[in-house]
């Protein structure tokens, strides 16, 4: 039997990162959390995972920048993310817009509040 693959979801949500994780869990994933960007990084640099779900909006070190610090560092570059974001297209009042989020190098990039199935099915195209 193969090993379960690893999927680090960083949110500063509590409840939203136990929802996901549950529900990846539930779908044969191992599941670690961080809650905010730094705690992040910190989780994959320890043990990189196979799959990161990152949050754009969050405390300390926002997704975009995580985002930008993985793909920028060649022993984390390959590592798949799908980045989550509350941000809708026509939101001007905050500095992340959704144009930021489909510039970047993440690998997919979903809305929130993002199904279980949305979250599943993306990491699953990615990681198989």
């Amino acid at each position: 039997m193969s090993e379960k693959k690893r999927i680090l979801v960083v949110d500063d949500e509590p409840d939203f990162a136990a929802i996901v994780q549950k529900n990846l869990e539930k779908e044969g994933f191992s599941v670690e959390v961080a809650y905010d960007g730094v705690e992040g990084l910190e989780k994959v640099k320890a043990n990189p995972p196979d799959c990161i779900v990152l949050d754009v909006m969050m405390p300390e070190k926002d997704g975009y920048e995580v985002c930008k610090e993985l793909k920028a560092d060649e022993k984390y570059a390959d590592i798949p993310i799908v980045m989550l974001t509350a941000v809708a297209d026509h939101v001007s009042s905050t500095r992340y817009s959704h144009a930021d989020g489909m510039s970047m190098e993440a690998d997919d990039y979903l809305p929130k509040p993002a199904s279980a199935e949305d979250i599943t099915d993306s990491i699953r195209s990615l990681i198989g």
